[in-house]
């Protein structure tokens, strides 16, 4: 079974940035006349994310992010709204700026498998990204680290493929990667008046979109969730 490959094979841009959430406002009246809401959103136009992210001992992953390397990879398992529905394993992979995403169906219990270390079976497994995180499993001890939990709330416009995601409220579970608990205890890892601007797109970023991004307060750091939940850890 091929990997699931998301977004563009030739790599995609990405942008990231902490704004206000007076800017937040500001921009979504702008967006909402030219970009269509995702429609995978609930009633409010948000979704809730769970994550839960693979790092190592001597943490590889983070300090890579940190240190900012243009080749890096970071694998974690995501569901949606804290549901066993939908599981996919993930890989997000940067390559010479370009951001590069595959994803894998995975059941609950292999999750659970992978959680407390019983990993032998992905080695010869039939799905390609599962073989490569028993690799990096076994050769450079990665393992869930943390519970990542945020709202999205994600606008569409199809010249350029270009995707704007705010996120908000990002918790940590700082180190319970119990991930299908549906009351596991998070703390909060973002300013209460910060929201994260995600802006990705394919070769191009159409003028319409770098118009209405004009911010005025925007800090200039990339802003990385997985690097927030560790703040504490």
């Amino acid at each position: 079974m091929p990997i699931q490959t998301s977004f563009n094979p030739n790599g995609r841009k990405e942008l990231k940035h902490a704004i206000s959430k007076a800017e937040y406002y500001v921009l979504r009246r702008k967006l909402q006349h030219f970009l269509k809401l995702d429609p995978n959103a609930g009633p409010n136009g948000t979704y809730l994310i769970r994550s839960t992210y693979f790092d190592n001992f001597d943490n590889k992953v983070l300090n890579e992010k940190k240190e900012g390397y243009i080749n890096r990879d970071k694998y974690r398992v995501r569901i949606y709204g804290k549901s066993s529905s939908v599981i996919h394993l993930e890989r997000k992979s940067k390559r010479n700026y370009l951001t590069f995403k595959s994803k894998c169906k995975l059941t609950q219990k292999e999750f659970e498998q992978i959680r407390v270390g019983e990993i032998e079976w992905m080695e010869t497994d039939e799905r390609e990204l599962i073989r490569d995180l028993f690799f990096n499993m076994k050769y450079h001890q990665l393992k869930p680290m943390v519970v990542v939990d945020y709202e999205r709330e994600a606008w569409m416009y199809p010249y350029g493929n270009v995707r704007i995601t705010f996120d908000m409220k990002v918790q940590s579970s700082i180190r319970n990667t119990d991930m299908f608990n549906q009351y596991l205890p998070m703390v909060d890892v973002l300013e209460p008046n910060l929201v994260i601007l995600e802006v990705k797109y394919d070769d191009y970023l159409p003028e319409v979109i770098k118009h209405l991004l004009q911010l005025s307060d925007t800090q200039a750091e990339s802003y990385s969730k997985y690097q927030l939940s560790r703040m504490y850890i």
